[in-house]
C-alpha cells in the first residue's frame, strides 16, 4: 500500500512523470463522463430541437394560410358593400 503513495511515487519516478498519470487519468475520466452522460443527453435534445423547430414551421404555415384566409373575407365583405351601396345608389 506504500507504493499508492503520491510522496513516494513523486521520490520512485519523478513529479512529471506522476502529473502526466495524473493528467491521463483526469482526461480519462472527463472524456468517460462525455461519453456515458452528457452524449445522450445532447442527441435527446437535438430530437427535442428538431421536434420544436418543425412544429414552428408548421405554425408558420398555419399563420400564412389564416392570414390569407382573412385578406379573402375582408375583400369580400368590401365587395358586399360596394355591391350593396350600388343596389341602394339604383333604388334612388
Amino acid at each position: 500500500m506504500d507504493s499508492l503513495n503520491p510522496a513516494v511515487l513523486i521520490a520512485e519516478y519523478g513529479f512529471n512523470t506522476v502529473a502526466i498519470v495524473g493528467l491521463g487519468y483526469f482526461v480519462y475520466f472527463v472524456w468517460q463522463f462525455v461519453n456515458k452522460e452528457l452524449d445522450p443527453k445532447i442527441e435527446e435534445m437535438h430530437m427535442s430541437l428538431i421536434r420544436l423547430i418543425d412544429q414552428v414551421r408548421m405554425l408558420d404555415q398555419d399563420m400564412i394560410r389564416l392570414q390569407e384566409k382573412i385578406k379573402v373575407v375582408l375583400e369580400y365583405r368590401e365587395r358586399q358593400e360596394l355591391l350593396k351601396e350600388n343596389e341602394e345608389e339604383r333604388e334612388v
